[in-house]
């Protein structure tokens, strides 16, 4: 969106300030976009050599005329293989606008940096001038032309028409090479940047920015200016409506950076020492999915999943630097606990046994493709109570499968449209409660998130970290229960912490 320019910007002659031009400086890794900002304002105002990840505004004076430079980090690359290690020690140079000052690696945006609407903001009420920076020493291919439109996007619509491409590093070019030639011979994907800019483009050779026949700099302006008076004087503005949902994410990703550095400093207090143990217990009716759900958490195919089980069984795996040791149990009647073979309540029985001194977390294990019923929900709790004690609500865990089924839907929604009955399982079990597409083992990054959230519970529940193993679990009829681990698998080493 643009607005028209004021007075002040046309150089009307009743302002007291000289009249002022904007440019906003965007690039990807590499592009040498500091050390070109850095030209143009004739200073080492930027701190060339290391990433930026905030941008950074600069003003100077050019005969006469105000100009304010923002520059910005460096805008995302799709992840590819690397080709390249050599690449970083170009980028050590702060003399040669060819070399990007920015880390080469750069896939993702973190959690600390900017987008270019936040360097829009900080040269209002808006750019004059978007200088699209690309260095001829590093190759321009379609996927630096997707990143260069993603990032002209996330400014709104109109922008191409306020863009100017600024090749860096042109010292760089083979002798006798020029830029033309350069394009040509590089391929569509700068030709069609180049073209979409209205075939406006410069060059700088920062090997004469201390020359005083050094005019690269007057001449951009000078272009610049040509720019605006095709434009009919407008500048570019961020549309508003942008700028917020800007804020917004922004302030999304500031309060996960801080979720997760307090989780880790709580599991650093918590664990201090080698990998912690988390026992978990997988409970539910028949055919609810818990041996594929266990698969999914231990990132392997150690139950068989789609036939009925039988017999308790444990495997371990190290998950996200946790041992993690699972038990998968037979399934209950959901119509009642009586209706429960006694021989299946045994097995739970034993299975949170096996899990000696006790299991951390008793996962009940709840289908998203199923209704809860008054029925079903008093049945589970009765089988709960009855098997391992009134205490048990303090470590259970509603634990959803089949996830996938929710497609776009928060589970938040899910559990508001499951009505009264799915509310209160949940307020029985202190409203812990995590969702899993037990669909693909190991893939799954909120295993992650669920041992964190198991984390939490331990934490929550101070000394009471586990369910105690009671003596009436431990029965004489061992035939009944499989643990098919190794001696070394054992539990009864494991230490509360």
């Amino acid at each position: 969106m643009a607005a028209v320019s004021s007075a002040s910007d046309t150089g009307d002659s009743r302002g007291r300030h000289p009249p002022e031009r904007r440019l906003l400086i965007l690039g990807g890794p590499r592009s040498g976009k500091t050390s070109a900002a850095n030209t143009i304002l004739g200073d080492e105002v930027f701190e060339a050599g290391t990433e930026t990840t905030h941008s950074n505004v600069g003003q100077t004076e050019i005969y006469g005329r105000r100009v304010t430079v923002v520059d910005t980090p460096a805008w995302a690359i799709p992840a590819e293989p690397s080709t390249d290690d050599d690449d970083d020690d170009e980028g050590d140079s702060t003399d040669n606008a060819g070399a990007e000052s920015e880390s080469p690696t750069r896939p993702l945006p973190s959690l600390d940096s900017e987008g270019p609407c936040m360097g829009a903001i900080l040269c209002p009420p808006g750019p004059h001038a978007i200088l699209l920076v690309v260095s001829v020493t590093q190759p321009f291919t379609e996927t630096e032309k997707r990143a260069a439109e993603e990032q002209l996007g996330a400014l709104g619509g109109g922008t191409w028409r306020y863009s100017t491409v600024l090749f860096t590093g042109v010292d760089k070019l083979p002798k006798g090479v020029f830029i033309e030639e350069h394009i040509a011979n590089t391929g569509e994907a700068l030709q069609w940047l180049v073209e979409r800019c209205g075939s406006r483009y410069h060059t700088f050779d920062n090997t004469r920015k201390e020359s005083e026949e050094n005019t690269q700099v007057p001449e951009l302006m000078e272009k610049v200016e040509e720019m605006i008076t095709d434009n009919q004087g407008w500048y570019f503005e961020v549309n508003e409506l942008i700028l917020l949902e800007e804020e917004q994410a922004r302030r999304a990703l500031e309060e996960e950076r801080m979720r997760m550095e307090e989780h880790a400093r709580q599991r650093e207090q918590m664990i201090g020492g080698p990998p912690r143990e988390l026992r978990l217990l997988l409970l539910g009716w028949k055919g609810v999915g818990k041996s594929s759900v266990g698969n999914c958490i231990l990132g392997r195919r150690f139950f068989e999943s789609g036939q009925e089980t039988e017999l308790c069984l444990r495997r371990q795996a190290l998950v996200c630097g946790r041992r993690v040791t699972i038990v998968d149990t037979p399934g209950w009647d959901w119509f009642s606990v009586r209706r429960t073979p006694k021989r299946i309540r045994q097995e739970s029985q034993r299975g949170a046994a096996l899990l000696r001194p006790g299991p951390h977390t008793l996962l009940l294990v709840l289908p998203v493709v199923s209704s809860l019923t008054a029925r079903k929900r008093r049945t589970l709790l009765a089988h709960i109570d009855a098997l391992f004690g009134d205490g048990a609500c303090l470590h259970t865990m509603v634990l959803f499968s089949c996830g996938d089924w929710l497609g776009r839907t928060p589970i938040e929604e899910h559990i508001l449209r499951g009505g009264r009955e799915l509310q209160r399982l949940l307020e029985y079990c202190g409203n812990y409660y995590h969702v899993l597409d037990s669909k693909v083992p190991g893939k799954d990054r909120s295993v992650s998130a669920l041992l964190d959230r198991i984390e939490e519970m331990i934490r929550e529940n101070g000394d009471k970290a586990f369910l105690p193993i009671q003596t009436e679990w431990l029965s004489e009829e061992s035939s009944y229960s499989s643990d098919n681990t190794e001696p070394e698998d054992d539990c009864r080493g494991c230490q509360v912490q």
